[in-house]
């Protein structure tokens, strides 16, 4: 929600208003008024929400949001064996089949198990670690009847998150700080498809992923609905789908009064896609209806300059993550494309400072007689 220069998130009872310096009189007052109606509860500075871990710092204009409790809490949970070597990848470039209609179906109880499973890596995947999005999209689709290989799998993701459950998106506060730090603009699109790579039904794998100030703020990995008969039509598919959501996310930008002063584009790394959109003599011939009209749509939307499609070589593909399984090094280039890092060091810190305080509080608790006579009576027989 939306009021001048204050957003407003909300998620059931939970609410964080974000503002600049200036509006903080306004959001105040907007506090004050929501209290006539509603009992709340003022939280001050941004730490948690939603399970989300924030940290700051305001000096050097740095955010950096971790999932490491929750992680830790689900590894817990599902008693996950966490002896021994932690993957370095989510998952192996082995396929997940469906299993022949012939076996027997599942145990509800693991069926249940398995389900619960991908819920608590999904809510991971779509809110802090873009690096599994890949790997959980893949272990969602075998939720009805899934095998002991599956089960295996999805705790082989567990136990790579919680191998790697320091690393944190990280944003820097200023177009030029990215610029200064990585040469690229402060909004990046990319988008990325892998052609007939699902054996079972030869549809293909998409994904997009989009940075703001050198962190992602938006990406997916899904199959594609439709069988296309060529890398060309799937690329185009996905480059529809990152469209629509790059223009969408560029006038939410508008609404926030975010100004960045540079076009609209986005990456692809198919030479003939982009040669498709943007020469007014390429046409692709397809039986394919929808993807004919997915193709005059984006050369539509370049022609009125909307948006703009630059190619870069399949290497500095960041979306590349979102579409395959990758080996250990081409995963970790992966992980820093994206824009995560790892923040161990200021987590164990961040840790640190709140036990010295709660130390410090029980102590002050204990030099006031009045505040132990009200824990004393307050304290259940």
């Amino acid at each position: 929600m939306l009021n001048g220069g204050i957003v407003v998130f909300f998620y059931v009872d939970d609410i964080m208003f974000c503002y600049r310096k200036k509006e903080e009189e306004r959001t105040k007052a907007l506090i004050q008024e929501l209290q006539k109606t509603y009992e709340m509860n003022i939280l001050r500075e941004l730490k948690w929400f939603l399970g989300i871990h924030v940290l700051r710092d305001r000096r050097r204009r740095q955010l950096w949001l971790s999932q490491e409790a929750f992680i830790e809490k689900i590894a817990n949970q599902y008693k996950i064996d966490l002896t021994g070597r932690l993957p370095d990848v989510p998952m192996t470039d082995t396929e997940l089949l469906p299993l022949p209609p012939t076996l027997t179906k599942a145990d509800p109880n693991s069926v249940k198990t398995y389900q619960m499973k991908t819920g608590s890596l999904l809510y991971a995947a779509i809110t802090t670690r873009p690096d599994i999005a890949f790997a959980v999209s893949r272990l969602a689709r075998f939720n009805q009847n899934p095998s002991e290989e599956y089960h295996n799998a999805a705790d082989r993701v567990i136990r790579y998150l919680y191998n790697t459950r320091g690393w944190a998106i990280a944003y820097r506060g200023s177009v030029e700080s990215v610029r200064r730090h990585t040469g690229a603009r402060a909004f990046v699109c990319a988008s990325d498809a892998s052609f007939a790579d699902n054996t079972a039904d030869r549809k293909s794998s998409q994904g997009y992923v989009m940075t703001l100030f050198g962190g992602p703020i938006a990406w997916r990995a899904n199959k594609q609905d439709t069988v296309t008969t060529s890398s060309t039509e799937a690329e185009l598919l996905a480059l529809s789908q990152t469209a629509k959501e790059a223009i969408f996310m560029s006038r939410l930008f508008k609404a926030m009064t975010l100004k960045l002063n540079e076009p609209l584009i986005i990456n692809c790394d198919n030479t003939q896609t982009l040669r498709l959109l943007r020469e007014s003599s390429a046409k692709l011939i397809t039986k394919l209806r929808h993807v004919d009209i997915h193709q005059h749509w984006l050369r539509q939307e370049y022609a009125a300059k909307r948006v703009q499609f630059e190619w870069i070589p399949t290497e500095e593909m960041i979306a590349d993550g979102l579409t395959k399984a990758l080996p250990k090094q081409k995963f970790n280039t992966f992980v820093r494309m994206v824009g995560m890092v790892d923040i161990t060091e200021r987590l164990r810190a961040e840790k640190r400072m709140e036990a010295l305080k709660e130390i410090l509080q029980a102590r002050k608790a204990d030099e006031n007689p009045e505040v132990i006579i009200r824990l004393r009576r307050s304290t259940p027989k």
